[in-house]
Order: C-alpha cells, then structure tokens, then sequence
C-alpha cells in the first residue's frame, strides 16, 4: 500500500493480490498491469454451457452391494411363443418412419422443461460469480448536503470510498463453495428433466405401438365375429338353429366393437401425449423400438448410482449443508479489511477537516465481527446440522427407492417372461379349440355360444400375449430411467440440447 501527497492533498493507492506480477521488462509489467486492473472492474464469468458428469459424480458414496447372480433377458424372450411375431399396422404411402433417438432428441429441444432448469442453472451460475465478487474491492461514491437546519446546509459533499477485504477466516471461499455446490444441484436437476422427457417419449412410443398391435387384435375379433353372426343368420333363418343364436351372435358383436373403441381410445390417447412431447402431429407416423432396448438394457447389472441424477442432486444437497454449517461457525470470526475514502466538499467547508471547499482522503484498517446476535448465531448452527441429517437422509432414500424400484422392475419383467412361455402354448390350443368347434357347429353339436366363446378366446389370448411383450418393454425403458442410463442409451452424451451440452 503506498500514499502519495500532493498539492491536493493525500491519494492513497492500494495494491491488492490478484497475482504475483513477473515482469522483467517495464512494457510487460505495464501489460500485466493492466490485466489485472481489468479483472477487477470485469471479472471474468463462468460458463454454464456444458454439465460434466465426471464432476457431478466425483463424491464418495458408501453404500451396500447386493449381489446375486440372475438371469439373462433375450430379444427372443418377449416374442409370442410359437407363432411370428405380429406387424404392426400397415403403412400408407403418407406415413413416416421415425427413430426412437430422433424423437426424444426432437422432444428435449423444445420441452419448456428444459428451458425451465436450463435458466434456474444460469442464474444459479451468476450467483457463483456473485459470491466470488467479495473477493474484489467495492468501491461506492455519493452526494451528501449538510445539515438542512444550518448555515452550511449548501454546501455538497462528494464521497468516494473502496473496501478490500484482506483476511475472513474463509468466509467469502465458504459462500463460493457453496453456491458452486447448489449449481452442481442445478445440473443435477436438469439430468433428471432431461432423463425424464426422454422416458415419457419413449414410453408413449412403446404404449402406441402397444395399442397399435392390440387395435388391430380388436378389428380381428370384430371381423370373426361379424362372421359368425352371419353364419347362425342363415341357419335360423333356414330353421336350422334356434332364432336366440343370431341375437346372441349380434351380443358379442356389440361388445367387440366396443372393446374396439376402448382400445383405439387408449391410442390417441398416447399419440396426444407424443403429439405434446414432439409438438406435431404423429398419428401418420410409425415409430419402431429398436432390438438393442433389449440387448443392452442390462436388467440384472448393478446399478451405478453415481451415476443416477436423483443421487446426484441428493450428494449435492449435502455439500450445501455441511457448507452453510461451516458458514454459520464462521459467522462468529472477524472480518479484516483495508478502507480509504475520499471526500470533496463544494460550496462550504469539508466536516473532516474545516476546509472550505477542502479535499480529504484516509486509509485505514478495519476489523468487524458479531460477537452476539441474542443467539440467532448459535440457532442458525444447529440448524444447519439438522440440515445436514435430512440431506444424509435423502441419499439414503435414494438408494432405497432406485433398489426397490429396480427389484419390482425385475420381477414384473421375469414375471411377464414367464407368462409368455404360458400364453403361447394357451395360444395354440385355443387355435385349436377353434377349428373344432366350428366342425362340430356344423355337425349341430356345438351351439353358436360356444363358437363365440372360441373366437373370443382366441384373440384374447393374442391381446394378453401384445400386453405382456410390451410390459417388458416398457419394465426394460423404465429401469434404464431409474438408473440413470438414459444419456447413454439415447445417445445423448456431447449433445447439445436447448445450448447445453452433456458431458460423460
């Protein structure tokens, strides 16, 4: 620190450690300089353009291992059993194919979800460069009049004043830390938008494929039927059946079409719902699943739960609160400063020295610390260890909810596995029930009931079978989202969605 008189009076000038200055000529050290006269009117801002999730994922985390060895989900093993595979609807000329990948990238650059964390995350980021302003002098000035009630009261007084901060125990370093930590709990938060709409996308496209396969069952079954009735038309008409079996054939009619409406319901209701998600129109186009959901799911792999969003932000909560505790035991230490102000009085004499229209300049240092608050110190303390259980707490609920989670996705999935191997030989044999009865029908020893009840089982059974294989699928893109393997199974990583960037 160095003070230079003139005729003036005292000019203070403060040097301040922005950085050890090695110059060895006198051009480099006046280009130094002003460098660092530079940083401190326009420091330079952090960019919050890209999330690394080596950053995010770089705490430790204890946790018990549960290992066990399970079996393994084959493509093969969500196929109807002992028949191919059922088409989907067929494609008009008008429709168009779109992938899996293209749709939920399509959905992340325009859902206002998105948008929404992607601000909360910027401004959480100006908040950093907020804290890591204290570091800098504040330098304020004004305009003062003297006392209204006085001879003087014309007089102005012009006041320029800097602060550094020179030592705070940490304060300042602490309040930096913690908002780096509530903006990795921002990135956090956008991982899991982003995880989620890709889930929601993609579990719309399975469910209207789903209902895709399971309409065109529906409009199989109205058509069977349909036959039948006009079948026992002719017969009771010809006298050859009772007049009961046409009305009861128009029955199952009735309500096959409206097991119809149900299911065509239920698929507008999720081409709405894609609709939203892409923001155009989808009832014109086919969205395939590809085989490798399936292949690379990896249902009985271990979780990384470093690696789960939710985890992250729940990590991060911690480090918020073990740094607002440090803060609140910081509060108590003193802050030590370097202050100089310099006052210019107009029109009347300068309060701090007597002087008409008198210029006057000090430097000093100055210590400040609360030493009682009526124990607000000690409250907000033992607030901020309570803070720190419920955020410990939270991990631990994570972890709790992603293992049972993915333990019932694994069960319903085993379970639906099982089920198939079932409905594929029910399958068969109500195939065959079906041809029987129809000869038998014509031989008069079936009655037309129990021809309804062949066909209606049999396309039963088919709908059960297009249910099952796609609660799989949708069990299988359920547990990639709960995992927190989204990013990399949709191929998300070094994307740009809405100007941000995911990282591996």
């Amino acid at each position: 620190m160095n003070i230079i008189k003139s005729k003036l009076g005292l000019v203070f000038v403060l040097s301040f450690p922005f950085g050890q200055v090695q110059a060895t000529t006198f051009q480099d050290y006046l280009n130094s300089a002003r460098k660092e006269v530079s940083q401190i009117f326009s420091p330079q801002q952090s960019s919050p353009n890209k999330i690394s999730i080596q950053t995010l994922n770089s705490f430790q985390l204890d946790l018990p291992q549960e290992r066990e060895v399970l079996p393994v989900v084959t493509h093969s093993t969500i196929r109807p059993v002992g028949s191919k595979k059922i088409p989907l609807l067929s494609r008009s000329t008008q429709q168009k194919e779109v992938s899996l990948i293209d749709a939920i990238h399509q959905a992340l650059q325009q859902h206002p979800d998105i948008s929404q964390s992607i601000a909360s995350m910027a401004g959480q980021n100006a908040n950093i460069d907020t804290a890591k302003a204290q570091y800098y002098p504040q330098i304020s000035g004004g305009l003062s009049t003297a006392d209204l009630t006085t001879g003087e009261r014309g007089r102005q007084l012009y006041t320029l004043s800097a602060t550094q901060m020179v030592y705070d125990f940490g304060k300042v370093k602490n309040s930096v830390h913690t908002e780096e930590a509530k903006f990795l709990e921002k990135q956090a938060m956008l991982l899991t938008s982003i995880d989620n709409i890709a889930f929601q996308t993609v579990n719309a496209i399975v469910n209207i494929n789903r209902y895709q396969e399971v309409v065109k069952i529906a409009e199989q079954q109205v058509q069977g039927i349909a036959r039948i009735a006009e079948i026992a038309n002719l017969r009771a008409r010809a006298g050859i059946s009772s007049q009961a079996d046409p009305i009861q054939a128009q029955s199952n009619l009735e309500a096959a079409e409206s097991n119809k409406l149900t299911q065509e319901a239920a698929l507008k209701q999720y081409q709405q719902k894609l609709r939203t998600l892409l923001g155009y129109d989808v009832t014109a186009a086919q969205f395939n699943i590809p085989d490798y959901i399936v292949r690379n799911a990896g249902l009985y792999q271990e979780p990384e739960f470093k690696r789960i969003p939710q985890m992250m932000a729940a990590q991060a909560g911690v480090e918020i609160a073990k740094s607002q505790k440090e803060q609140a035991k910081l509060t108590t230490y003193p802050t030590i400063q370097v202050k100089g102000s310099l006052n210019q009085a107009l029109n009347g004499k300068n309060p701090n020295n007597n002087e008409d229209d008198g210029l006057y300049s000090s430097v000093m240092l100055e210590a400040n610390s609360n030493f009682f608050q009526g124990g607000a110190i000690r409250s907000r303390l033992r607030a901020a260890s309570y803070a720190e259980d419920a955020a410990k707490a939270q991990v631990n609920v994570v972890y709790r909810d992603v293992t049972d989670q993915v333990g019932l996705l694994r069960e319903q999935v085993g379970n639906k596995q099982k089920q198939m191997e079932v409905l594929g030989a029910r399958r068969e044999t109500t195939a065959r029930t079906k041809e029987l009865y129809q000869e038998q029908y014509k031989l008069g020893t079936r009655t037309v009931v129990d021809l309804l009840n062949s066909e209606q089982a049999i396309h039963s059974v088919a709908q059960e079978i297009e249910n099952a294989r796609y609660d799989i699928y949708a069990g299988l893109i359920e547990y990639i989202y709960v995992t927190g393997r989204s990013r990399d199974f949709y191929q998300l990583n070094n994307v740009s969605i809405q100007g941000i960037e995911v990282g591996p």
